[in-house]
């Protein structure tokens, strides 16, 4: 049985709360100093990443709504395959520049879909 597209919004929620959870006592120069946090992060970042490919084959529409959607699946698949490349300050950048927005995009739809 397919999940609603309310589910996976609801799953890059929970994940967007777990990395800021993860790094809310850290500055920049700290995050390369735990394989933990990073780790942590990595798989987030993935579950995210996941949630957002199954809404581009199930709800495009929906898809279409999240302008860094296709980006933040790039993304996983870099944190997924090529594990040698990731760079701790893109990672980083990422946390502090595109999560905030996704959260706001992903909150935004949520109410959009509870209304409809």
């Amino acid at each position: 049985m397919q999940r609603d597209s309310r589910a996976y919004l609801t799953d890059i929620l929970d994940a967007t709360a777990a990395i800021q959870a993860a790094v809310s006592t850290l500055r920049e120069e700290n995050y390369g100093e735990s394989r933990l946090i990073r780790s942590s992060v990595e798989r987030e970042f993935t579950i995210i990443g996941e949630a957002l490919k199954v809404i581009a084959q199930h709800d495009p529409e929906l898809f279409a709504a999240i302008p860094e959607g296709r980006q933040i699946i790039d993304f996983r698949n870099l944190l997924s395959h090529e594990y040698l490349r990731i760079d701790n300050r893109v990672v980083w950048g990422a946390i502090q520049a595109d999560l905030p927005l996704l959260e706001q995009h992903c909150r935004r739809l949520m109410k959009l879909r509870e209304t409809s």
